[in-house]
């Protein structure tokens, strides 16, 4: 694992990718169920031994599942994070099934820096809201070239329906009072998770490189599951479909 700048000092590694998966779950308390579904579809088109490229992959929540159902599985997490990729690199340090490179996803040339030139399996989740649509519109022509023949790429993330604003409203409102009740109970949200990894010895350094390289927000938007499934085709998958949905998020899936 030696394709990462993160450091990986002295830290309970697994303490926060623990926490980081916590507050994630707050905002989608079916998380778990999304990664299932996207495993269940891993294997029954590519088989239980994928070579997979986990596509922003943050402190590597997928890897881990992957490699937890998937033993002789490998895969490359890219990010650009330094908090978040120093996290990857501590928990999976000395895992040679886990590689871990740098990049921006909005370089033109992101994908050169990759140790192979296909995977079997894509995936992301709850991480390319952060491009506008026409950036992620290129993105799937970048990606399509990469995925094996009868590989797979998903997307999990937020995808709402634009033509059901009510519906849209009122499991907004739902959703919404279910998070207050466990912020009540002590649960964190992103910005209070991102204070406490500000505070620790080990990620300051790295936080305060990520809130330089991100701002506070995300620049993107959320389009539709169908806009999704078009565009993947229209970049050359042969099939793309919602597999799996919530209320209010969704999961594509790709065929090469």
């Amino acid at each position: 694992m030696t394709d990462t700048t993160a450091a990986t000092g002295t830290t309970d590694w697994q303490a926060w990718q623990d926490s980081w998966d916590r507050q994630q779950e707050w905002y989608m308390p079916d998380r778990e169920e999304r990664f299932r579904v996207m495993l269940d579809m891993v294997e029954a088109l590519v088989g239980p031994t994928p070579r997979v490229l986990d596509l922003a992959c943050g402190t590597g929540s997928i890897t881990d599942r992957v490699l937890k159902r998937f033993p002789d599985a490998t895969s490359t997490g890219v990010d650009l994070d330094p908090a978040l990729l120093a996290i990857a690199a501590g928990t999976f340090a000395g895992d040679e099934r886990v590689t871990l490179v740098t990049a921006d996803l909005k370089d033109p040339a992101w994908y050169a820096a990759l140790p192979h030139e296909s995977y079997d399996a894509v995936l992301t989740a709850t991480a390319l809201h952060w491009l506008p649509s026409a950036g992620l519109e290129v993105l799937y022509g970048q990606l399509a070239p990469l995925v094996a023949p009868g590989g797979v790429f998903m997307n999990a993330d937020h995808m709402p329906d634009p033509q059901t604003p009510r519906i849209n409203a009122a499991e907004r409102a739902h959703r919404h009072a279910g998070m207050d009740r466990a912020k009540a109970a002590g649960a964190l949200d992103w910005r209070e998770w991102w204070e406490l990894a500000a505070a620790d010895p080990v990620l300051a350094g790295p936080t305060a490189r990520r809130f330089e390289i991100y701002g506070e927000h995300a620049d993107g938007d959320t389009p539709s599951a169908a806009w999704h499934a078009a565009t993947l085709r229209a970049a050359g998958f042969a099939e793309a479909r919602t597999v799996w949905r919530s209320p209010s998020d969704g999961l594509v899936l790709a065929v090469k």
